[in-house]
């Protein structure tokens, strides 16, 4: 039965009043907050959630304790993770031999597991602002009375109660809302052209393609708060004019694509999305189009290709999705991010969304935090935030205190930043002075072992496999970028070689036909810039600094270390070394495989890579 505002608002009251302990309330009740996202269920929940259930059936607790099953809580490197109200306490790594003790001493003799306690959780939380994931980890993602109790559906009945279609645009600009996707473009500029067409069809369409190496924001916020991205698009097609979206998702995302399936029901039936939504006569309705993992279907035009049911390749521009997109009408295309922010600043009010931030990145960024850091997962801070509190405050820093080197920052379509810019605040237009871009928000971190043109390498034959080939730039160019690349860390490079580059990565960024090959070339132009000292050592040296690049690896013994004890001939896959006791031990790197099993075995670190 289709609900009324009120009926939101009875649903609001009654499910708040059943959360009890969970939210403060005293109902001597056990709440059990299980993350059931991705990463947690690649690392065992479901067995965990599994050991619960049979400890509830066993010791009949159901008047005591009540399970939640949750979207990801963002601390991903101490899956899987458990949550326990009224104490609110953090248990991580758990296994299901862990279940039973904290069973046994916490849910059912009030004593909490220290050993199992995390860390890391104060660090990691408490530089972090959540507006877009602020019901991750919070609320049950299948659950649509949960999302109501914390203010769902909310803004949308403001807005087609008390709200005309220029009103919720406005709202949308005066917010400064950019765009989480891509180049930041204002949302509510984009929403303007849309409305401004005069025509009877009208589309919205979510971006949640997320093709990033790295990136799982996007999957994270439908897997954990499915319903602010309906909630969103609802809100959208009122303000463009429009009563159908879609949301093309990857097929690579099960869980997100099955609880987004759920949330589209529930609304349906609360008369959310369909023919009259609210009872106010507003007609919006939702369809999922599954993507086959091609990352140019991250580019807006090429997903528009792909729901039209053609070859996922980019159109030339202009004219604009706004003007002409999905089917030839016009068309607004916002990331899972960027929607997610909408119903807060409709309901708080776009100052209070401005006043977050920097003067022109407002609001707040979801990150995916990888690499070489110690607390790998999501984070959300407000603009502006440096990289150094992002990696050393809320990451942890680098393990076994190594030294940061770089990170990379928007995926093959940004850049490498250096250590020198680790106190720049973060936010669009300082990364991309930095020649580097925000993009959806990958950041992974790179230490003292990291080769930047082995980097540089490893996302152009990311581009080069996904290039969609349909412009010869990028098809031609990328693949001639990534030979030369390869000769380089082949040892076989030149100076020359770094000028022909630069000069393809100039013209391919002037000539490519669509933002992905037109940023293609920014990890080697940025690593070119603040690492020209590691081309240099390939090229002239014939040396890896970093000792990655397998092709110039030398490895040595140190003749005053070695106690010429036998270890690493006797270990030596390809026999290539050779030695005994009167004779210094040396190795012959025409034959070595360059595997380290030597300078693993030596008990005396006597044998170095000499790169």
């Amino acid at each position: 039965m289709s609900k009324t505002i009120k009926d939101i608002q009875k649903i609001k009251e009654k499910t708040l009043a059943s959360f009890g302990n969970r939210i403060g309330n005293d109902d001597n009740k056990l709440y059990i907050m299980t993350c059931c996202g991705t990463g947690c269920t690649s690392s065992g929940a479901i067995k965990n959630r599994e050991k619960l259930d049979e400890l509830m059936e066993r010791d009949g607790l159901q008047d005591r304790v009540q399970f939640v099953k949750t979207g990801c809580f963002g601390l991903c490197a101490e899956g899987p993770i458990l949550m326990v109200y009224p104490e609110n306490v953090m248990y991580t790594n758990v296994t299901p031999d862990d279940i039973n003790e904290i069973w046994e001493a916490h849910i059912k003799n009030g004593r909490v597991v220290e050993r199992l306690k995390s860390e890391n959780e104060l660090n990691f939380f408490s530089k972090q602002m959540r507006i877009s994931l602020r019901n991750c980890g919070r609320i049950d993602p299948e659950n649509i009375d949960e999302y109501i109790a914390y203010g769902g559906y909310e803004a949308l009945g403001k807005v087609l109660t008390e709200m005309e279609p220029e009103d919720v645009i406005k709202t949308i600009k005066d917010s400064g809302l950019r765009g989480r996707g891509g180049g930041g473009f204002p949302a509510g500029v984009k929403w303007q052209f849309a409305a401004e067409q005069q025509v009877k069809e009208k589309y919205v369409c979510c971006n949640a393609d997320e093709g990033d190496p790295g990136a799982f924001m996007d999957r994270s916020v439908l897997e954990g708060d499915p319903h602010a991205v309906i909630e969103a698009m609802a809100i959208a097609g009122y303000a463009i004019g429009s009563d159908q979206g879609f949301v093309y998702v990857r097929a690579e995302y099960p869980i997100a694509v099955q609880r987004l399936t759920i949330a589209i029901e529930q609304a349906r039936e609360y008369g959310l999305l369909g023919d009259n939504v609210l009872g106010t006569g507003f007609k919006f309705d939702l369809d999922i189009r599954l993507g086959a993992g091609a990352f140019v279907c991250g580019e807006e035009t090429a997903l528009m290709t792909s729901i039209e049911g053609n070859r996922g390749e980019p159109r030339l521009k202009p004219p604009f999705p706004a003007v002409e997109g999905l089917f030839g009408k016009p068309t607004i295309l916002n990331n899972v991010e960027t929607l997610s922010n909408i119903p807060q600043i409709i309901t708080k009010g776009p100052e209070w969304f401005s006043e977050i931030g920097t003067e022109k990145s407002h609001g707040t960024k979801v990150f995916a935090l990888g690499g070489k850091i110690n607390n790998t997962g999501l984070v959300e801070v407000p603009m502006g935030t440096t990289l150094r509190e992002i990696v050393y405050e809320i990451g942890g820093g680098i393990p076994k205190g190594k030294t940061f080197k770089a990170a990379q920052t928007g995926g093959p379509s940004g850049g490498c930043i250096s250590a020198e810019f680790l106190d720049t605040p973060i936010d669009y237009d300082s990364l991309t002075s930095l020649g580097s871009m925000m993009g959806s928000g990958g950041l992974i971190v790179m230490d003292e072992d990291t080769c930047m043109v082995d980097i540089a390498k490893f996302f152009l034959e990311f581009t080069v496999d996904e290039s969609c080939g349909k412009c010869p730039p990028c098809r031609i160019g990328t693949k001639r970028m990534l030979e030369i690349l390869t000769k380089i860390t082949d040892g076989k490079g030149s100076l020359d070689d770094l000028d022909e580059l630069e000069y393809l990565a100039m013209n391919i960024k002037k000539g490519a036909l669509c933002g992905l090959g037109q940023t293609a070339p920014n990890p080697v132009l940025s690593t070119m810039k603040y690492f020209k000292d590691e081309y240099i050592a390939h090229v002239v040296d014939k040396k890896c600094p970093a000792g990655v690049c397998v092709s110039m690896l030398r490895y040595v013994i140190m003749e005053d270390a070695c106690k010429h004890c036998g270890l690493c001939a006797r270990n030596c896959p390809a026999q290539c070394i050779s030695g005994d006791k009167n004779t210094p031990y040396v190795i012959d790197n025409d034959k070595c495989l360059k595997c380290g099993v030597c300078m693993e075995k030596c008990p005396f670190k006597a044998i170095m890579k000499n790169a």
